[in-house]
């Protein structure tokens, strides 16, 4: 799978996600970032690649994120996953972490999950004055 900074390819990685979450249930491996990276990429899932992925991730409360970590499913608690999805794009594009589009990456959320709560439903919403 070809990876880009779009709305579409986020909807695959939501999908390709939730099914890599599956994949692993049936075989009863763990389901965190060094395996889905070595599932998608194989050999090319270096411990460098996997550990430049990890370290991109920014979290809330500065926490550090490592490769054996177990992740929760995708629809539940979807924020881990998409700091990892971010990160990926980030470091697979070779762009800055913060360049990857936020909006389009919670959108392709709603639309891959459609019965799930969007992702910044808390956010605050701007008004617009006039």
């Amino acid at each position: 799978m070809k990876i880009e900074n779009t709305q579409e390819c986020f909807v695959q990685l939501w999908l390709r996600l939730e099914r890599t979450r599956r994949l692993f249930a049936d075989h009863y491996r763990r389901f965190c970032i060094r395996n889905i990276l070595k599932e998608w990429y194989g050999t090319r899932a270096t411990d460098d690649f996997i550990w430049e992925v990890c370290n991109s991730i920014i979290l809330d409360d500065d926490q550090q994120v490592y490769g054996y970590d177990a992740l929760p499913r995708p629809k539940l608690y979807p924020r881990k996953h998409r700091e990892f999805l971010r990160a990926l794009v980030s470091v697979v594009l070779g762009i800055g972490i913060r360049k990857v589009s936020l909006r389009d990456l919670d959108a392709a959320y709603s639309i891959a999950f459609p019965n799930s709560t969007p992702i910044n439903i808390n956010k605050k919403k701007k008004l617009k004055w006039k």
